[in-house]
């Protein structure tokens, strides 16, 4: 298994002695934003080494540049007529430099304040990409996401491809070093599985799967909802040995 956090590597040895306890082999696993054309892309890290020091400075920017968005769309929303109070998430970010801070977190925050019935609401209506209170992140692209986890050794994904029907872009980031496609997903039904497979043979790719599970009962899903073939594992096994020793 692996806890995908966004932009961090702060648990992942917490996850590996939990794991351990129970007899589960737990690897190293990240979820980076990058931006382009004004969009998040998600690109997917795993058996990489978590104290790469490049890498942590890298991460160190991305969480500095979440804080900077979230005070952006609290004064958005504000200015709306649905306020809520930031700084507590803010302060916490600061507080705690491995935590990374996002729109969940908002989301939450506007439950607690009354505004909407649960967070899946919240994003519909106000912090998803056609929602009143969204506002564009900053950061860097995906071939320069790529380049940072092949530094720290690891393998690179195209995270939940067909929420953003990104099948034509993958052959361009194969040219740049990606080198898998996520493509079980739970918002992937039987036949976007099945496109995203065929497209991972036709270009060598490996394969990736998860629950994309966020701590929220308001989506629905739990760790290990959906999972990776036994088959795909070994071949990604197979791909990093050095991670396994």
């Amino acid at each position: 298994m692996a806890v995908t956090d966004h932009d961090t590597t702060a648990a992942v040895a917490e996850v590996r002695a939990a794991a351990l306890e129970r007899g589960v082999q737990a690897i190293s696993g990240i979820e980076i934003t990058a931006v382009e054309e004004g969009r998040d892309l998600h690109v997917l890290g795993y058996l990489f080494d978590p104290l790469y020091q490049p890498l942590g400075a890298f991460l160190l920017a991305q969480r500095a540049a979440r804080i900077a968005r979230v005070e952006a769309i609290g004064s958005r929303l504000a200015a709306l007529g649905v306020p809520i109070d930031v700084e507590p998430l803010v302060r916490q970010a600061r507080r705690e430099s491995g935590r990374s801070i996002g729109r969940p977190q908002v989301a939450r925050a506007m439950v607690e304040a009354g505004h909407v019935a649960d967070t899946r609401e919240a994003f519909e209506c106000w912090l998803g990409h056609a929602g009143r209170g969204y506002v564009p992140r900053a950061g860097p692209a995906p071939e320069a996401v790529i380049e940072i986890i092949h530094q720290a050794g690891g393998i690179a994904s195209l995270a939940h491809p067909g929420k953003l029907d990104l099948a034509a872009r993958i052959p361009s980031l194969v040219e740049a070093g990606l080198d898998a496609v996520e493509a079980f997903h739970p918002d992937h039904d039987a036949s976007v599985v099945n496109q995203y497979i065929r497209i991972a043979r036709e270009l060598d790719l490996l394969l990736t799967g998860g629950s994309d599970f966020h701590g929220d009962p308001a989506h629905g899903l739990r760790p290990g909802s959906v999972t990776l073939p036994a088959a795909e594992f070994a071949r990604l096994r197979d791909a990093r040995p050095h991670a396994f020793n």
